[in-house]
């Protein structure tokens, strides 16, 4: 029986977190822990563990490429640990479903941009009209900055 379903965009379910057509990502990458969330909610905030910790070990994932991880750490920040894992934390709803579908969403986000690989910049000549306008526009400085010496006269 396949037990998958999709939930704001993301399909869950056969075990994997599917982020393009091409790429998904293993139930053993994840790791989500449950944690009292702070703000308001009355007495229920005190004893519901409704903010959701989601642990990606994106540094061991096999289904990343090399350039790919490297422009997720980027991406990631201070949300990177050290031994390459991206911690991602929703505590927004009361709703700990809610809550995880938010983190996973962030997740499924972050790596479909480190997906796209930026274009590479081609190096340009600057025009010989925008060389010619630069270099005028240089003597023209130069000479109102000569100007501004000390003036010698024919005072006594």
């Amino acid at each position: 029986m396949d037990r998958a379903f999709v939930v704001a965009g993301l399909c869950y379910g056969a075990g994997m977190l599917q982020i393009t057509d091409t790429v998904s990502l293993a139930d053993w990458e994840l790791t989500e822990t449950f944690t009292r969330s702070q703000g308001p909610g009355g007495q229920n905030v005190n004893k519901v563990e409704t903010a959701v910790e989601l642990r990606f070990e994106a540094e061991r994932s096999p289904h990343l490429s090399g350039p790919v991880k490297a422009r997720l750490k980027k991406l990631a920040g201070r949300r990177w640990t050290l031994d390459g894992a991206i911690l991602i934390r929703a505590e927004e709803t009361r709703s700990q479903a809610r809550n995880r579908e938010l983190a996973r969403e962030r997740l499924v986000e972050m790596i479909r941009q480190a997906l796209v690989a930026p274009k590479r910049r081609v190096a340009t000549k600057p025009t010989y009209g925008s060389t010619l306008r630069r270099l005028k526009a240089k003597a023209v400085r130069g000479d109102v900055k000569a100007g501004r010496g000390r003036v010698e006269g024919d005072d006594d």
